[in-house]
Protein backbone atom coordinates (compact mmCIF):
# COMPACT_ATOMS: atom_id res chain seq x y z
CA UNK A 1 0.00 0.00 0.00
CA UNK A 2 1.07 3.36 -0.89
CA UNK A 3 1.75 5.84 2.03
CA UNK A 4 -0.22 8.89 1.55
CA UNK A 5 2.55 12.31 0.59
CA UNK A 6 1.77 15.63 2.21
CA UNK A 7 3.69 18.87 1.17
CA UNK A 8 4.41 20.95 3.85
CA UNK A 9 5.92 25.07 2.85
CA UNK A 10 6.44 27.22 5.47
CA UNK A 11 7.23 30.52 5.11
CA UNK A 12 10.42 33.38 5.91
CA UNK A 13 8.21 34.78 8.92
CA UNK A 14 7.18 31.01 10.58
CA UNK A 15 11.45 30.30 10.65
CA UNK A 16 12.33 34.08 11.54
CA UNK A 17 12.17 36.85 14.12
CA UNK A 18 11.24 40.37 12.98
CA UNK A 19 14.38 41.20 13.31
CA UNK A 20 15.78 38.23 10.81
CA UNK A 21 17.67 36.37 13.38
CA UNK A 22 16.44 32.49 13.34
CA UNK A 23 13.93 31.44 15.15
CA UNK A 24 15.39 28.17 16.72
CA UNK A 25 12.11 27.37 18.98
CA UNK A 26 10.08 27.31 15.66
CA UNK A 27 12.06 25.41 13.59
CA UNK A 28 12.84 22.87 16.08
CA UNK A 29 9.21 22.38 17.18
CA UNK A 30 8.04 22.12 12.97
CA UNK A 31 11.34 19.63 12.62
CA UNK A 32 9.66 17.24 15.58
CA UNK A 33 6.01 17.38 14.94
CA UNK A 34 7.22 16.37 10.56
CA UNK A 35 9.42 13.67 12.43
CA UNK A 36 6.21 12.11 14.29
CA UNK A 37 4.34 12.31 11.41
CA UNK A 38 6.48 10.65 9.36
CA UNK A 39 6.88 8.01 11.78
CA UNK A 40 3.02 7.88 11.78
CA UNK A 41 2.78 6.95 8.05
CA UNK A 42 3.09 10.21 6.52
CA UNK A 43 5.30 10.78 3.79
CA UNK A 44 6.13 14.55 4.55
CA UNK A 45 7.67 16.84 1.81
CA UNK A 46 8.96 20.11 3.44
CA UNK A 47 9.59 23.50 0.88
CA UNK A 48 10.87 25.78 2.90
CA UNK A 49 11.41 29.36 2.32
CA UNK A 50 14.31 31.61 4.69
CA UNK A 51 17.29 31.39 3.04
CA UNK A 52 16.99 35.23 2.06
CA UNK A 53 15.86 35.77 5.38
CA UNK A 54 18.37 33.76 7.62
CA UNK A 55 21.11 35.41 5.16
CA UNK A 56 19.63 38.98 5.85
CA UNK A 57 20.02 38.31 9.88
CA UNK A 58 23.28 36.56 9.46
CA UNK A 59 25.03 39.97 8.13
CA UNK A 60 22.90 42.27 10.37
CA UNK A 61 20.69 43.69 7.74
CA UNK A 62 17.44 44.50 9.08
CA UNK A 63 15.13 45.16 6.02
CA UNK A 64 15.11 42.86 2.68
CA UNK A 65 17.16 44.84 0.33
CA UNK A 66 16.00 45.59 -3.25
CA UNK A 67 19.12 44.64 -5.33
CA UNK A 68 19.05 41.43 -6.80
CA UNK A 69 22.14 40.99 -6.70
CA UNK A 70 22.41 41.49 -3.02
CA UNK A 71 19.68 39.39 -2.38
CA UNK A 72 20.91 36.53 -4.78
CA UNK A 73 24.38 36.44 -1.80
CA UNK A 74 22.02 36.48 0.91
CA UNK A 75 20.12 33.89 -0.31
CA UNK A 76 23.50 31.56 -0.66
CA UNK A 77 24.43 32.96 2.73
CA UNK A 78 21.23 31.88 4.07
CA UNK A 79 20.57 28.77 2.42
CA UNK A 80 23.94 27.15 4.20
CA UNK A 81 23.16 27.93 7.76
CA UNK A 82 18.97 27.26 6.96
CA UNK A 83 20.35 23.40 6.20
CA UNK A 84 22.26 23.49 8.53
CA UNK A 85 19.67 23.84 11.03
CA UNK A 86 17.36 21.62 9.56
CA UNK A 87 20.22 18.66 9.37
CA UNK A 88 21.01 18.86 12.64
CA UNK A 89 17.43 19.16 14.32
CA UNK A 90 15.95 16.48 12.12
CA UNK A 91 18.57 14.41 12.74
CA UNK A 92 18.28 15.07 17.23
CA UNK A 93 15.39 12.72 16.03
CA UNK A 94 16.67 10.14 14.06
CA UNK A 95 16.02 11.51 10.44
CA UNK A 96 18.19 12.09 7.25
CA UNK A 97 17.15 15.00 5.35
CA UNK A 98 18.30 15.89 1.79
CA UNK A 99 18.40 19.17 -0.29
CA UNK A 100 16.43 19.54 -3.48
CA UNK A 101 16.92 23.15 -5.06
CA UNK A 102 14.64 24.17 -8.07
CA UNK A 103 14.66 26.57 -10.98
CA UNK A 104 11.51 26.95 -12.92
CA UNK A 105 13.11 25.54 -15.96
CA UNK A 106 13.49 22.52 -14.16
CA UNK A 107 9.70 21.23 -14.55
CA UNK A 108 9.26 22.70 -18.01
CA UNK A 109 10.00 19.76 -20.00
CA UNK A 110 8.56 16.14 -18.95
CA UNK A 111 12.04 14.92 -19.22
CA UNK A 112 13.31 17.17 -16.07
CA UNK A 113 9.65 16.96 -14.60
CA UNK A 114 10.61 13.14 -14.26
CA UNK A 115 13.81 13.72 -13.23
CA UNK A 116 12.81 15.50 -10.25
CA UNK A 117 9.77 13.07 -9.48
CA UNK A 118 12.83 9.97 -9.82
CA UNK A 119 15.13 12.08 -7.01
CA UNK A 120 12.26 12.67 -4.96
CA UNK A 121 10.70 9.62 -5.18
CA UNK A 122 14.24 7.78 -4.26
CA UNK A 123 14.64 10.09 -1.18
CA UNK A 124 11.34 9.02 -0.15
CA UNK A 125 12.14 4.83 -0.67
CA UNK A 126 14.91 5.92 1.68
CA UNK A 127 12.99 6.95 3.97
CA UNK A 128 14.83 10.28 3.77
CA UNK A 129 12.88 13.90 4.15
CA UNK A 130 13.25 15.97 1.14
CA UNK A 131 13.64 19.64 1.86
CA UNK A 132 12.82 22.14 -1.40
CA UNK A 133 13.47 25.46 -2.23
CA UNK A 134 14.18 27.24 -5.12
CA UNK A 135 17.63 28.11 -6.23
CA UNK A 136 17.73 31.88 -5.28
CA UNK A 137 21.01 31.56 -5.97
CA UNK A 138 20.68 31.29 -9.92
CA UNK A 139 17.31 32.06 -10.50
CA UNK A 140 15.51 36.09 -9.64
CA UNK A 141 11.84 35.08 -10.18
CA UNK A 142 11.44 34.55 -6.54
CA UNK A 143 13.48 37.43 -5.87
CA UNK A 144 11.80 39.85 -8.16
CA UNK A 145 8.43 38.25 -7.13
CA UNK A 146 7.15 36.93 -9.88
CA UNK A 147 7.65 33.43 -10.02
CA UNK A 148 6.66 30.87 -7.38
CA UNK A 149 5.70 33.77 -4.72
CA UNK A 150 7.96 32.66 -1.60
CA UNK A 151 7.54 29.49 -2.57
CA UNK A 152 4.10 28.81 -2.31
CA UNK A 153 3.43 28.16 -6.02
CA UNK A 154 6.44 26.01 -5.87
CA UNK A 155 4.83 24.22 -2.92
CA UNK A 156 1.67 23.58 -4.94
CA UNK A 157 3.66 21.86 -8.31
CA UNK A 158 5.72 19.79 -5.79
CA UNK A 159 2.24 18.85 -4.65
CA UNK A 160 1.10 18.00 -8.35
CA UNK A 161 4.73 16.52 -9.21
CA UNK A 162 4.75 13.82 -6.59
CA UNK A 163 0.99 13.30 -6.42
CA UNK A 164 0.46 14.66 -2.81
CA UNK A 165 -2.93 14.05 -1.00
CA UNK A 166 -2.53 17.42 0.98
CA UNK A 167 -0.47 20.95 0.92
CA UNK A 168 -0.28 22.67 3.76
CA UNK A 169 1.23 25.78 3.61
CA UNK A 170 2.17 27.67 6.83
CA UNK A 171 1.91 31.41 7.26
CA UNK A 172 2.02 34.16 9.91
CA UNK A 173 -2.20 34.49 9.99
CA UNK A 174 -4.80 31.85 11.44
CA UNK A 175 -6.01 31.48 7.44
CA UNK A 176 -8.34 33.33 4.92
CA UNK A 177 -10.53 36.23 6.19
CA UNK A 178 -13.09 37.80 4.89
CA UNK A 179 -11.50 41.26 4.69
CA UNK A 180 -7.71 42.18 6.57
CA UNK A 181 -7.87 41.12 10.19
CA UNK A 182 -4.41 43.31 10.35
CA UNK A 183 -6.81 46.33 9.80
CA UNK A 184 -10.02 44.97 10.51
CA UNK A 185 -11.06 43.83 14.01
CA UNK A 186 -14.14 42.59 12.73
CA UNK A 187 -12.95 40.35 10.26
CA UNK A 188 -14.62 37.31 9.91
CA UNK A 189 -11.89 33.84 9.20
CA UNK A 190 -13.23 31.52 6.74
CA UNK A 191 -12.87 27.44 7.72
CA UNK A 192 -13.82 25.99 4.75
CA UNK A 193 -13.72 27.29 1.18
CA UNK A 194 -15.42 25.05 -1.35
CA UNK A 195 -14.18 26.27 -4.20
CA UNK A 196 -11.90 29.34 -5.08
CA UNK A 197 -13.72 31.72 -7.57
CA UNK A 198 -13.85 35.73 -8.07
CA UNK A 199 -14.62 36.18 -4.89
CA UNK A 200 -12.82 34.11 -3.01
CA UNK A 201 -9.40 35.96 -4.42
CA UNK A 202 -10.76 39.46 -3.87
CA UNK A 203 -10.14 38.84 -0.15
CA UNK A 204 -6.64 38.23 -0.62
CA UNK A 205 -4.88 41.03 0.99
CA UNK A 206 -1.24 42.88 0.42
CA UNK A 207 1.83 41.58 0.30
CA UNK A 208 3.88 39.66 2.99
CA UNK A 209 6.34 40.63 5.52
CA UNK A 210 9.57 42.25 5.48
CA UNK A 211 11.70 39.14 5.55
CA UNK A 212 9.08 37.57 2.84
CA UNK A 213 7.34 38.06 -0.62
CA UNK A 214 4.45 35.96 -0.34
CA UNK A 215 1.01 36.98 0.73
CA UNK A 216 -1.98 35.47 0.99
CA UNK A 217 -2.39 36.20 -2.99
CA UNK A 218 0.22 33.65 -4.03
CA UNK A 219 -1.44 31.58 -1.15
CA UNK A 220 -4.66 31.48 -2.94
CA UNK A 221 -3.27 31.03 -6.58
CA UNK A 222 -1.29 28.12 -5.39
CA UNK A 223 -4.40 26.88 -3.60
CA UNK A 224 -6.46 26.90 -7.01
CA UNK A 225 -3.52 25.64 -9.07
CA UNK A 226 -3.34 22.24 -6.58
CA UNK A 227 -7.01 22.18 -5.76
CA UNK A 228 -7.29 21.90 -8.93
CA UNK A 229 -5.20 18.97 -9.66
CA UNK A 230 -7.49 16.84 -6.94
CA UNK A 231 -5.64 18.07 -4.27
CA UNK A 232 -6.64 19.17 -0.93
CA UNK A 233 -5.00 22.64 0.91
CA UNK A 234 -4.29 23.60 4.20
CA UNK A 235 -3.88 27.42 5.18
CA UNK A 236 -3.01 27.43 8.77
CA UNK A 237 -1.22 29.39 11.24
CA UNK A 238 2.61 28.47 11.19
CA UNK A 239 3.23 30.03 15.03
CA UNK A 240 2.52 26.34 16.25
CA UNK A 241 3.86 23.94 14.29
CA UNK A 242 1.51 21.34 16.34
CA UNK A 243 -1.38 22.52 14.33
CA UNK A 244 0.30 20.25 11.46
CA UNK A 245 -1.41 17.46 14.10
CA UNK A 246 -4.98 18.87 13.68
CA UNK A 247 -4.72 18.81 10.16
CA UNK A 248 -4.31 15.32 10.06
CA UNK A 249 -6.71 14.72 12.88
CA UNK A 250 -9.79 15.91 10.06
CA UNK A 251 -9.68 18.92 11.51
CA UNK A 252 -9.61 22.51 9.97
CA UNK A 253 -7.38 24.76 12.35
CA UNK A 254 -7.04 27.15 9.49
CA UNK A 255 -8.98 27.42 6.33
CA UNK A 256 -9.22 23.97 3.97
CA UNK A 257 -9.27 24.33 0.18
CA UNK A 258 -11.44 21.49 -0.93
CA UNK A 259 -9.73 19.37 -3.81
CA UNK A 260 -11.60 19.21 -6.92
CA UNK A 261 -12.72 16.44 -9.13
Amino acid sequence: MNRKKTVVKVGTSSLTYDNGKINYRKIEALCKVICDLHNSGEDILLVSSGAVGVGMGKTGLSRRPNDIKKKQALAAIGQCELMFMYDKLFGEYNHNVAQILLTADAVETETKRQNVINTIDELLNMDIIPIINENDTVAVDELEGNNFGDNDMLSAIVARLVAADKLIILTDIDGLYDSNPRTNPDAVKIDVVEKINRQIMDMAAGSGSNRGTGGMATKLLAADYATKRGIEVHVINGSKPENLYEVFDGKAPGTMFKAQY
